[in-house]
């Protein structure tokens, strides 16, 4: 079973366009949700766990140093209240 996740990269303004036009690559849709911030913005978005793969290498494929992806699990958060 996959785990739903909250996907967290940040990264440097003036390669936010390399980040989201490599993630537009991708062979499944994400719909970042994007926090301006200077000097860092951060791009969010849920994935499944077995999408990580397909998102770290679209990232190292933008060719940008230092970018750190951060996965964590969602779903208990969501369901935590339903018994």
């Amino acid at each position: 079973m996959e785990n739903w996740l909250a996907v967290r990269i940040a990264v440097p303004w003036h390669q936010l366009e390399d980040l989201l036009e490599a993630l537009a690559a991708v062979p499944f849709p994400i719909n970042p949700e994007i926090r301006h911030g200077s000097p860092v913005t951060t791009v969010e978005f849920p994935a499944y766990s077995g999408q990580m793969g397909a998102i770290t290498t679209a990232v190292r494929g933008t060719g940008s140093s230092g970018l750190r992806i951060e996965a964590r699990k969602c779903w208990p958060e969501l369901v935590s209240g339903i018994h």
